[in-house]
């Protein structure tokens, strides 16, 4: 089955294990601190969408272009895809070049700093919410 018609439960059980436990984690984290949110499979990736693409995990596994060490070295990404818009106070998102899109990678899952993680997940869903659509009132 093409990747890009699997399920995200589907994508994840794919994976290897070492990435695997990284993704499960970083999906909870996201599933918990951005519950309205909507997880659909684009790329053949876990992507998070409300009024727009909030956010996306990007195992190294999984990738389009050649295969490369460095992708592998950098681990699963978590990408944030209005990151421009974030505070970044303590530099943790990188842009690496991007207009918008910033990330941050873990090879290990001893490295996800839950509380760190979840700070930034609420800002991202603060930012998403200055996207949403307002209701025209109808006139009597």
């Amino acid at each position: 089955m093409n990747v890009r018609m699997k399920s995200v439960d589907e994508i994840i059980l794919d994976l290897p294990k070492d990435e695997q436990v990284i993704v499960i984690k970083l999906r909870s984290l996201i599933t918990e601190c951005i519950p309205m949110a909507i997880e659909k499979n684009n790329y053949g990736v876990p992507f998070y969408t409300r009024n727009r693409m909030i956010c996306f995990i990007w195992p190294p596994s999984i990738y389009w272009g050649p295969k490369t060490d460095v992708l592998n070295r950098k681990g699963v990404t978590l990408g944030f895809c209005q990151g421009n818009l974030f505070a970044n106070e303590r530099r943790l998102l990188l842009s690496e070049g991007r207009k918008k899109v910033f990330c941050m990678y873990f090879n290990h899952l001893h490295e996800i700093q839950e509380d760190i993680i979840r700070e930034l997940l609420f800002e991202a869903d603060l930012i998403d919410q200055q996207f949403r659509k307002k209701k025209i009132k109808k006139r009597g």
